[in-house]
């Protein structure tokens, strides 16, 4: 197994906003994140991006593609969008967007160096630290929630959130 070391994290939420869709049903929590401390801040931070926060949220409202319940976490250069499966809604669902013009990103990590041969190319990614704390407090409202109403009247208070290394698994299978 080869490892790679990743880019120092460290999110931050810098904006939660609910949206409904066109058809009158589906709804959306969103969740503007932000990874601060890169080269290339434009990339990863929304107070640098050239794109605007009030128009990724409208282009989500009027997406005809998207329906469901759920929420997006939406960086500059990545929105991904996690919704209650329609056919069992215990399942959480996840997509990821390009967020500059909403086109389809592939998850799979496949054969990469974060590969591993003896289980193929079938590794995917699920979330970064940001994702993977707001969809555990997004499945316990759902979990607790009585109503749909219920869920959507909650959001996660995930806001600031260091990973204090970023490399010890490289030091770990290093040493």
């Amino acid at each position: 197994m080869q490892i790679s070391v990743c880019l120092p994290y460290h999110s931050r939420t810098v904006g939660r906003k609910l949206i409904h869709m066109s058809d009158g049903k589906s709804a959306f929590k969103l969740y503007f994140i932000s990874i601060t401390g890169r080269q290339e801040p434009e990339r990863y931070e929304w107070e640098h991006t050239s794109l605007n926060r009030e128009e990724v949220t409208t282009q989500w409202e009027q997406s005809q593609r998207v329906r469901g319940i759920g929420f997006l976490t939406i960086f500059p250069h990545i929105t991904k969008l996690f919704r209650f499966s329609p056919a069992r809604e215990t399942i959480l669902e996840v997509h990821a967007f390009r967020t500059a013009d909403q086109s389809p990103m592939d998850l799979s990590l496949g054969g990469s160096s974060l590969g591993d041969s003896s289980l193929g190319d079938s590794w995917m990614e699920f979330a970064c630290y940001a994702e993977a704390a707001i969809a555990g407090d997004e499945y316990r409202a759902w979990a607790q929630a009585e109503s749909v109403g219920e869920y959507l009247r909650s959001f996660s208070d995930f806001g600031d959130g260091p990973i204090t290394s970023h490399d010890k698994l490289a030091r770990w299978f290093a040493g």
